[in-house]
């Protein structure tokens, strides 16, 4: 069969099948030998394999079962019908959900993975309210937070580092009862063995290291990998040379922040202070 070079960046059409690729490699399988465990043919892999045909939920299920994926490849096809998710999201996601250490950064708002669901749903209503999506697409996102946050309960769970800019526990989402929640789950992920919670304050001004939301993973090969996003698009970077600046600029955010107790000790006080 044809094989071209697959830029897993280029589209998540791409992305899908450069993972189905090296999947099917894995195992040793031609792509005849695969179609024959999934019932498809081998110009039917070819074509998914190389972006010229979209893969359909059965095709995808017919894959997890035989490459015993566990739903990796259902879960992947779902992604490149979310179209609220911005260019290069699926595909990290995709890297998060089997990272052994996440390290993260976001303002604002709190980070999905740290998110309630009625956080999340507030947040996406107020998309809605303003037009920038539809209700469908909301009730879309929501449901794929609740996946990609069902994908870091696995055993042994991934190290989680977070710092968050104090504005995300300080910018009131979805009324006093929706806070108040959204606090005491913070205050629980501070809480368990394997994160560390820190809020960067806002008094450390232009000594913050970063201006938009920045996610490190450290994959099972000890291999890093970073993504950084803008409004517009993220962008998931391969190259350790490249990751390795970003990473310092981490622990150096990490130094100015406050400490976990420290961290921990403002969030009780502000959900003290939610009426």
């Amino acid at each position: 069969m044809n094989r071209s070079e697959l830029d897993p960046a280029e589209s998540p059409e791409a992305a899908f099948g450069a993972l189905l690729r090296s999947s099917r490699e894995a195992r040793k399988w031609t792509q005849e030998e695969l179609g024959e465990h999934t019932g498809y043919s081998g110009t039917h892999v070819s074509a998914v394999e190389n972006g010229r045909r979209p893969p359909t939920p059965r095709f995808s299920r017919k894959l997890d079962k035989a490459l015993g994926t566990e739903n990796v490849f259902q879960r992947r096809a779902q992604d490149l019908h979310t179209s609220v998710l911005l260019e290069g999201f699926p595909e990290y996601v995709a890297h998060e959900s089997r990272a052994v250490e996440l390290r993260l950064f976001t303002l604002g708002i709190v980070p999905g993975v740290l998110q309630t669901i009625d956080y999340a749903r507030a947040i996406a209503a107020g998309a809605v309210r303003r037009g920038s999506i539809t209700q469908g697409q909301a009730d879309e996102r929501v449901a794929y937070l609740a996946r990609r946050q069902a994908a870091l309960r696995r055993e042994p769970p991934p190290q989680i580092h977070a710092v968050l800019d104090e504005s995300c526990i300080r910018r009131p989402v979805g009324g006093p009862a929706v806070m108040a929640d959204q606090l005491d789950a913070l205050l629980t992920f501070a809480g368990m063995p394997h994160t560390v919670l820190q809020i960067a304050p806002l008094a450390i001004g232009e000594d913050r290291a970063f201006d938009l939301p920045v996610y490190v993973l450290t994959l099972p090969d000890r291999s890093l990998m970073s993504y950084a996003e803008s409004a517009q698009q993220g962008h998931l970077e391969r190259e350790t040379g490249a990751v390795l600046p970003v990473l310092t600029a981490y622990y150096q955010l990490q130094t100015t922040a406050l400490s976990q107790a420290e961290s921990v000790a403002l969030i009780g006080q502000l959900r003290r202070e939610v009426p």
